[in-house]
């Protein structure tokens, strides 16, 4: 049995108070401790992205990332970036240039995006790809993600 730590932090910006396994990854916490299972376990070692989260500004693979360690800190998941209009905007784009479609790496993909453009909101395609090198997609070829990318930023507005 796994010693429990009681942590308080910000989810999507609503403070929370959780009880926690001290060995559990921060993944497993959002997505077993807390319900929000927009943000999906891939490959559980942090080679494929599909776990992205924003914590403090930056993002990190939730997989490799204690649950202990968002104690007094700002976490950003999918479900937060959903009435985000900057998420919004990116969900939209995915659609419209058909950069979804199994749809399990999107979370990870808009998550990583919307700091990406944070940061850059003026990227250009070399600057999207290499933004998104650490998000894997097994079916559309990256070519329409980055396009949607693209199209999200505030130029193609």
């Amino acid at each position: 049995m796994s010693i429990k730590v009681e942590i308080g932090f910000r989810l999507n910006g609503v403070a929370r108070r959780v009880s926690v396994p001290a060995d559990l990854s921060a993944l497993r916490m959002l997505r077993e401790e807390l319900g929000l299972t927009g943000t999906k376990y891939g490959c559980g070692e942090g080679e494929c992205g599909a776990c992205t989260i924003i914590v403090d500004g930056v993002t990190v693979n939730s997989c490799l990332m204690f649950a202990a360690d968002c104690d007094g800190r700002d976490v950003v998941t999918i479900e937060g970036l959903a009435a985000d209009k900057r998420g919004e905007r990116l969900r939209d784009a995915f659609v419209q240039h058909g950069a979804v479609q199994c749809g399990f790496c999107t979370p990870g993909f808009v998550v990583q995006a919307t700091h990406l453009l944070e940061k850059h909101p003026h990227a250009s395609s070399a600057e999207i790809q290499r933004g998104i090198e650490g998000n894997l997609c097994r079916c559309t070829g990256y070519r329409k993600i980055v396009e949607a990318i693209a199209d999200a930023t505030p130029a193609a507005r």
